[in-house]
């Protein structure tokens, strides 16, 4: 059975917390488990040309990725023209906020690609997977997506930015620095937002192609060893290894670099040595 819009009867889900908005209209709702997607008797939504998205990060959904999304995600209906950016910025009382939801959302959006990578080596390896998975994203949570990477409120050494906000291209994987001095203040003005929006952080040793596999090998084949959570959440999450770069500043091609082989497990404990027995006065 499809659904009239073309996008199929997904059983698992259907959606509350509608909330439509006159002209620019926008319908906020929660994915959970249960009816189809886009029933015919929700009359009133728009048809042609809408875009249902992740409200955290914009992500398009389809109906063959709509499946993986978590229950209780935030999804967002766009109309024709109606842009995610839009819809968001006006949830957030300061541009602060804004910018950390942003950045927040990116971080997100690396969460879910380590997620969705799962060893096919064994039940015992796909276990580990997620159990590291799940420290990392714990701590993740703890450090609060590292919003305050695009925070110009944020202490100095959290920030990527001036105290006013300005923000500077730290140019391509293999250069030390931009040699076109590229800067923005996404603080400034709306439009200086959405350019920001297309400045990436760059992962120096690739996320997909180098970081999430090298993981899922040393899961795979730990051999009673233990992968380094640490290291790993270095490389996918933090500055560490994460450079803002402009889009001009962005290289396609592959990075060439390789995890540290030394670094992936942790390293073995020691054991205690014993302090010899006192002599008898």
């Amino acid at each position: 059975m499809m659904c009239p819009h073309g996008w199929g009867c997904v059983y698992r889900h259907h959606f509350l917390k509608w909330a439509s908005m006159l002209s620019a209209r926008k319908e906020l709702v929660l994915k959970r488990s249960g009816l189809c997607i886009l029933q015919s008797r929700y009359h009133h939504l728009p048809v042609a040309g809408s875009r249902l998205c992740l409200y955290e990060d914009g992500t398009e959904l389809t109906a063959d990725y709509f499946s993986s999304v978590p229950d209780d995600s935030e999804l967002v209906l766009l109309t024709p023209g109606q842009t995610w950016q839009g819809c968001l910025e006006s949830r957030f009382k300061t541009k602060s906020s804004y910018l950390r939801y942003s950045c927040e959302s990116r971080m997100r959006s690396y969460l879910r690609e380590v997620s969705a990578c799962t060893p096919t080596a064994g039940v015992e390896a796909r276990q580990e997977y997620v159990r590291v998975v799940g420290v990392m994203r714990r701590r993740l949570q703890a450090e609060r997506y590292h919003g305050s990477y695009f925070d110009r409120g944020a202490k100095a050494g959290s920030r990527l930015c001036t105290p006013e906000g300005w923000f500077s291209c730290q140019g391509p994987f293999d250069a030390d620095s931009c040699a076109s001095r590229h800067s923005i203040n996404p603080y400034g003005n709306r439009e200086s937002r959405v350019l920001f929006s297309t400045w990436n952080l760059d992962h120096i040793i690739e996320k997909r192609r180098t970081v999430i596999p090298t993981l899922a090998d040393a899961v795979a084949a730990r051999a009673g060893r233990e992968v380094s959570c640490d290291y790993f959440y270095r490389l996918l999450f933090t500055a560490a290894n994460l450079k803002l770069v402009h889009v001009a500043c962005h290289k396609k091609a592959t990075h060439g670099l390789r995890c540290d082989p030394h670094c992936v497990y942790q390293p073995p404990t020691q054991p205690r040595r014993r302090r010899p027995a006192r002599k008898a006065q």
